[in-house]
């Protein structure tokens, strides 16, 4: 293989750079410059290939040290997307939940209504049955007694019209109050 010879102007120009800027020659083309001839040339080459080979193991460590964070990366960008997949599944679960709570707790609301509700129509219906039985019960004892039942026939027949107007009103308020408190159909 043939060698190169640099002329001695080119070699001190390699110096300025190497001393000015920090440039030096790279790569193969230092191994095929003759360096026999002049020592300090020598030198040099062997100062570049020392520097080649330097910045070619910290390329490598530099590279080895992308290719380890790239796989953190990935592994990290893995896990988060197995989190966020439970993430997704434990919020469906929750709101699965949240809409049974709500179900079951309206379900509970009605039927203490409606108990309610029942409750008060038969504690109504019991007072109104009363007063009525108790009104037909004088009024049958004034009818046998042969006493003047012109005053009791018409507080009897005004006592059932009252009943019945309250018996409507108690019910009516009842159903009122019901349907108002449902929630409207979404």
């Amino acid at each position: 293989m043939t060698k190169l010879k640099l002329h001695k102007s080119t070699i001190d120009q390699l110096y300025e750079l190497k001393k000015s800027k920090r440039v030096v020659l790279e790569g193969n083309i230092l191994k095929i410059i003759d360096t026999d001839s002049d020592a300090v040339l020598k030198q040099y080459v062997d100062e570049a290939i020392e520097d080649g080979k330097a910045k070619q193991r910290q390329r490598l460590e530099i590279t080895r040290q992308i290719q380890t964070q790239n796989k953190e990366l990935i592994e990290a960008q893995e896990e988060n997307e197995r989190i966020q997949e439970q993430l997704r599944q434990t919020l469906l679960q929750v709101d699965s939940a949240r809409h049974k709570a709500l179900n079951d707790l309206d379900v509970l609301q009605k039927r203490t209504q409606f108990q309610l509700i029942n409750l008060i129509v038969k504690i109504s219906l019991i007072i109104i049955i009363g007063v009525g039985v108790t009104t037909t019960v004088l009024y049958m004892v004034a009818l046998f007694a042969d006493r003047d039942t012109q005053i009791i026939g018409s507080t009897w027949s005004n006592m059932f019209g009252i009943l019945l107007t309250n018996a409507f009103s108690i019910i009516g308020t009842i159903m009122g109050v019901k349907y108002a408190s449902e929630k409207p159909a979404k």
